[in-house]
């Protein structure tokens, strides 16, 4: 899988998730510190990986994704980043993130491995959106080439109204 990071090449390791894929499990790391996997969540599932959310780029996705969270009724929103779950919920709480759930990957850096986002060069996840069925199949994936830009919201949210 190629990447730019501004421009940049990076390496992305782990395996690449492609659609019709069984959903990849995972470890991640929910605000309050209790492991969560693929298995805890239910549904359809968006799940973004970002480099941080307290970045520009990745404020403006994770903010538009819970803005849009009401138009897809049913639908589970997950950001996953390796920002630490203090910074996390901290950043949430000051910009009024309610509809979308943050996870990390700072731990075991599974969701990076499983699903084709770790950034060797940065420690961090790139620009990606996954959506899974109810039936932990994936419908729809989108590896942004430039990490920095942002996902095809419209896109993603079409798979996820779809997604049954």
């Amino acid at each position: 899988m190629k990447a730019k990071f501004q421009n940049n090449p990076v390496t992305l390791t782990g395996s690449v998730v492609k659609v019709g894929d069984n959903a990849p499990d995972f470890k991640a790391i929910d605000n309050n510190l209790k492991e969560v996997s693929l298995k805890d969540t239910k549904g359809v599932r968006i799940l973004l990986t970002v480099p941080s959310i307290d970045t520009p780029v990745c404020d403006l996705e994770v903010r538009t994704f819970n803005d849009k969270a009401a138009s897809v009724k049913g639908v589970s929103i997950y950001t996953i980043s390796m920002d630490l779950p203090f910074a996390q919920a901290r950043w949430c709480g000051a910009h009024g993130i309610n509809s979308v759930t943050t996870l990390s990957d700072y731990k075991d850096r599974l969701v990076g491995k499983n699903y084709g986002t770790y950034v060797e060069e940065l420690g961090l996840l790139a620009r990606a959106a996954f959506v899974i069925d109810s039936n932990n199949k994936v419908v729809y994936v989108e590896y942004l080439e430039e990490i920095t830009n942002q996902p095809n919201f419209e896109a993603i949210l079409k798979a996820a109204k779809e997604a049954k």
